[in-house]
């Protein structure tokens, strides 16, 4: 008679914890959900110089705003930098979540919008700061396309970030108008007004089927950039029937926010709010482009609200050292 297995009453062996903890290098886990907020920051500082011309006031405040703001992107973009020269291929392990995808084109983005900051005081430099963030960015697109192409199905789904990925260069229309290049402006423009429509209409269809999950509704809210955006560009290359549309259009998306903001913050505080910040910047200072001030007040007075809060948060969270584990920002 076959005698029954016997069974090992040994506790299973583990390795043995490190002792002590071993440390990340240094900048080897940078999380790219620092950008939204920064791009944020930068925005708010933009419609903030516009807002307080318009009302003839010092712009010492917005100035300041800037400095600060880009004083710290560029610390992020140094620390981002230091942990692609450790492991390039960390890029693509980052662009594979919603937070590090948004977040690397927000990076690039923030190079764009803080081209517009620099002009009035150093041209040649924000000039080639611009040519330089748009290059990154358009290198960005490519590894995005192939990272996207190399996932499942599900992971393939049209999302918000990619207005930030594929619509996102229109910021350097902003700065681009400023240094006098207009026809870069406006053929920034046509190449990504059709983008923007295909990713409203595709992620139209989308929440007709099915409703994003609670952490992600946040991101609704980049919905309202590429209008804004769109819009004041238009509006500084002539075309303002066009811009005046794309305000309107703004308008709406804004309104749908307000309407749903309960529904789309039930998870609570993530560092995805940052998708609350550039937008809500970005259509102030399309409102101030288009000449209607007070409208832009009343936003810009909300965005002062909600953006420097967000940032602070979110930031806070990178120095403690919590933003790359709650984000799975990838270590290199």
């Amino acid at each position: 008679m076959a005698q029954p297995p016997r069974i090992s009453r040994r506790a299973p062996m583990y390795p043995a914890p490190e002792f002590p903890p071993r440390k990340p290098k240094l900048f080897a886990r940078t999380p790219p959900a620092v950008f939204p907020v920064l791009l944020g920051l930068l925005g708010l500082g933009l419609a903030l110089r516009l807002g307080l011309a318009e009302l003839a006031l010092p712009g010492g405040v917005a100035e300041l705003l800037l400095g600060a703001a880009g004083a710290i992107w560029v610390f992020a973009m140094l620390a981002y930098a230091v942990k692609l020269a450790r492991r390039p291929g960390v890029l693509g392990d980052d662009m594979r979540v919603l937070p590090g995808r948004a977040g690397i084109a927000a990076a690039s983005v923030g190079g764009m919008a803080l081209a517009a900051a620099l002009v009035p005081f150093a041209p040649d430099v924000a000039g080639w700061l611009l040519i330089g963030a748009l290059l990154v960015h358009a290198g960005q697109m490519v590894v995005l396309v192939a990272v996207l192409r190399a996932m499942p199905e599900a992971g393939r789904q049209v999302n918000p970030s990619l207005h930030l990925s594929f619509v996102g260069p229109i910021v350097g229309g902003l700065a681009a108008v400023s240094l006098g290049w207009a026809g870069l402006a406006v053929a920034l423009f046509w190449a990504t007004l059709p983008v923007a429509l295909l990713i409203w209409g595709l992620s139209a269809l989308q929440f007709a089927r099915e409703v994003p999950p609670a952490p992600l509704r946040p991101m609704l809210a980049i919905h309202l950039a590429p209008a804004s955006l769109l819009a004041s560009v238009a509006a500084l290359t002539g075309q303002g029937g066009l811009a005046v549309v794309l305000a309107i259009a703004g308008g709406g998306l804004l309104l749908a926010m307000l309407t749903g903001a309960r529904w789309m913050t039930v998870s609570g505080f993530s560092a995805i709010w940052g998708s609350f910040t550039f937008p809500l910047a970005a259509y102030s200072g399309a409102l101030f482009t288009l000449g209607w001030v007070w409208p832009g007040l009343i936003v810009l007075l909300a965005a002062l609200a909600v953006v420097p809060p967000v940032a602070y948060q979110v930031v806070r969270m990178w120095a403690v050292g919590s933003l790359a584990q709650k984000t799975n920002a990838a270590e290199a």
